[in-house]
């Protein structure tokens, strides 16, 4: 495997969420405690940045423009030319926070939620309407989402739990069920964070305080292990032209000069091939 270069020495606090931006060849990813949305341009740098009233899990694109986010108090989008919110989702009452999301081949959002001190966390589909659809209740820290190529498998993470689990998609009505055990990642003191899958169907994920990141095989098996000069890897997903480079966020919080390295972006160069990223349709 290529060794991992630092893509942009961002020293973020809690980087997160990478995601390939195929409208304009930029790539979006969060600092999550600064309250901040980034686009990042591998041949050029930072182009953009963002920042609002409350942290931010999760950044992805809209169809026409704009992001929809992933945020402390709920889900809203932004316009193309504007940083105003508006409002899906707000569940600011609700004693959850906002974390990780993903879009399905349809355009559709799914986000997770934070477990409060006596509040579960969800699992759910948001409609662009603020409707909710609940696929798992209970759930402690929603992490990674992603599907495999065909639509047919929908991979999550909860993070505590140690586990990639699966469920059986239907990408026609948006409905995922059947939630089961994918891998149980207990061999490593690292745990199961974001995630995304290639074209083979392969899941690869964030070992946070793990140093690393795994791709699993769709058979379950694991297939290879990168590391990293950062404990707290957090997230990943592939980008650059040809879908081939391997972008990998970390988180720095409270490590001050323990590991220099650690809150930069990361690239796996030629890593394997992604799959063409979907905006959401909303």
């Amino acid at each position: 495997m290529p060794t991992p270069q630092v893509a942009l020495a961002a020293r973020a606090s809690f980087a997160e969420c990478p995601v390939w931006d195929a409208a304009d060849g930029t790539l979006l990813w969060v600092d999550m405690n600064a309250c901040a949305v980034h686009r990042f341009d591998p041949a050029r740098g930072p182009v953009a940045t963002w920042t609002f009233d409350q942290p931010v899990a999760a950044a992805r694109p809209r169809a026409g423009g704009g992001l929809v986010l992933s945020m402390r108090d709920g889900i809203a989008v932004t316009e193309p030319d504007t940083t105003s919110l508006r409002w899906l989702v707000d569940w600011a009452d609700r004693g959850t926070r906002g974390n990780d999301t993903g879009i399905d081949a349809a355009g559709r959002l799914w986000a997770g939620t934070i477990a409060g001190e006596s509040a579960p966390g969800w699992l759910s589909r948001v409609s662009p309407d603020g409707t909710l659809d609940v696929a798992a209740e209970g759930v402690q820290m929603s992490n990674g989402i992603g599907w495999s190529p065909d639509g047919t498998r929908m991979y999550f993470v909860d993070t505590p739990t140690r586990r990639i689990d699966v469920f059986d998609y239907d990408t026609g009505a948006g409905r995922a069920t059947g939630r089961r055990v994918f891998v149980e990642v207990a061999d490593t003191a690292g745990a199961p964070d974001g995630l995304c899958v290639d074209a083979e169907g392969a899941v690869w994920v964030a070992l946070f305080r793990g140093a690393a990141i795994r791709r699993y095989t769709p058979d379950g098996r694991l297939d290879r292990e990168i590391s990293f000069p950062a404990s707290l890897t957090s997230s990943c997903a592939f980008g650059g032209p040809r879908l081939t480079d391997l972008y990998v966020t970390s988180a720095r919080r409270d490590l001050g000069d323990v590991e220099p390295l650690a809150g930069n972006l990361f690239v796996v160069p030629d890593a394997g091939q992604g799959t063409a990223p979907v905006p959401f349709a909303g």
